[in-house]
């Protein structure tokens, strides 16, 4: 069975095809192009809204943005003008800054308009803009493709208005930040932050160990190709939606544990069997339920920490066995993985993967395993054919290498 393989643009052409996009659009050239990556999270899943820790790479899969900030010249320096090539039927999207409120921008162009709004809110003198947006992104792919939407038009909008957040780590926290507010308040979906710390503050060649408590972030070296070892990701084509109320129950669920532990957190569980014996008289009804979402929450922390330790000592191949207990503990304790997902990961371990797992808010996306260099052929060609024998659309595939992040492109 032939795989079919998903490739990243060359940046000087996806700059090229968005900035052409623009001028057939609004008849005048963009200010600029800037470009923000997906995301694959190497460990770390649902542990982001419970200020645990996370080990993200940054993709050389990007999403373009050609930007012009709109003038008092144009009458309405207020206005927002937005396309999309993955939405064109949608046409142009035009709405007001300062009309800009949760449940007011629909669709996509929630994700960035609600950017600029979460600048104003922050006290920057943002204004209108026009923009469009072209990527290569897997869409729907659980690999953030709405995070790098909003943080390529946040280093836009941050480098037109003069701002000066993207030139340094702090403020790109706090572009981060931002993005993370135009997502949960203005598009609805209730993500943790890791996607947009991970497109604003890789580095290209490193996974970036994340500490979400406290927003401190390690660059851990993460050249697989030198151990002979390659990621291999695995676009089911099974689309997941985070606004559909799963996730979204999950972290409530998570967050009403942590508050019967009287703890901020569940990363401020330090005694996992006595804090579940606890919650068991706390949750008479759903007991079970809350005792496997934190305990995935908890023994997935110490996974990151296990993975951390193994690339430290250069035990790189080690690393699979971690990778197969997390999907294990998202399949049967956090209960997001499903049928495409499972039959992934299942049929890369037969083919001699050294590991794999679902990866992103789960019901769907991708997953990823870890194979050797020489394998990644063979292994993907083994899952395509699975999900061919059982009725399953052809599933697609990206081998991941750390990119850098997102930032002014042409």
């Amino acid at each position: 069975m032939t795989a079919t393989w998903i490739e990243a643009w060359a940046p000087a052409d996806g700059a090229a095809r968005v900035r052409d996009a623009f001028e057939a659009r609004f008849g005048a050239a963009p200010d600029g192009v800037w470009s923000a990556p997906g995301r694959v999270n190497v460990i770390g899943e649902h542990t982001d809204y419970n200020g645990g820790l996370c080990l993200p790479i940054a993709l050389p899969h990007r999403t373009y943005v050609a930007l012009r900030r709109r003038r008092a010249t144009d009458g309405q320096d207020d206005v927002i003008r937005l396309a999309s090539a993955q939405e064109a039927s949608a046409g142009v999207v035009t709405v007001r800054l300062s009309d800009v409120a949760p449940g007011t921008v629909p669709g996509w162009a929630a994700y960035a308009a609600g950017v600029a709004w979460a600048l104003r809110q922050a006290g920057h003198p943002v204004g209108g803009f026009d923009a469009v947006v072209d990527s290569c992104v897997p869409y729907g792919a659980g690999l953030s493709s709405s995070a790098a939407l909003e943080c390529a038009v946040a280093v836009a909008l941050d480098e037109v208005h003069d701002l000066g957040l993207a030139a340094h780590d702090s403020g790109r926290a706090a572009l981060a930040d931002m993005c993370i507010r135009a997502e949960n308040e203005i598009a609805g979906a209730p993500t943790g932050g890791m996607d947009q710390s991970a497109s604003l503050r890789c580095t290209a060649g490193h996974a970036l160990l994340l500490d979400v408590r406290d927003g401190s972030t390690r660059h851990i070296p993460f050249d697989l190709a030198a151990h002979g070892l390659a990621l291999l990701v695995v676009d089911t084509r099974a689309e997941h939606q985070l606004v559909d109320g799963q996730y979204a129950a999950r972290r409530a669920m998570c967050e009403q544990a942590a508050r019967a532990l009287g703890v901020a957190t569940l990363r401020d569980v330090a005694d996992l069997p006595a804090a579940l014996a606890r919650l068991a008289g706390e949750f008479a009804d759903q007991a079970d339920v809350v005792a496997r979402r934190v305990r995935h929450v908890v023994t997935e922390i110490a996974r990151v920490e296990e993975v951390v330790r193994l690339l430290d000592a250069d035990q790189v191949e080690q690393v699979g066995p971690v990778l197969t207990a997390a999907h294990v503990s998202l399949r049967d304790d956090y209960e997001v993985s499903c049928r495409e997902l499972d039959l992934a990961v299942d049929s890369c371990l037969a083919a001699g993967a050294l590991g794999g797992r679902m990866v992103g808010g789960g019901f769907g996306g991708s997953a990823v395993a870890l194979v050797r260099s020489g394998d990644t052929g063979r292994v993907a060609a083994a899952v395509a054919a699975a999900f061919a024998d059982a009725g399953l659309a052809a599933p697609a595939f990206v081998v991941a290498t750390p990119a850098e992040a997102a930032g002014r492109t042409a």
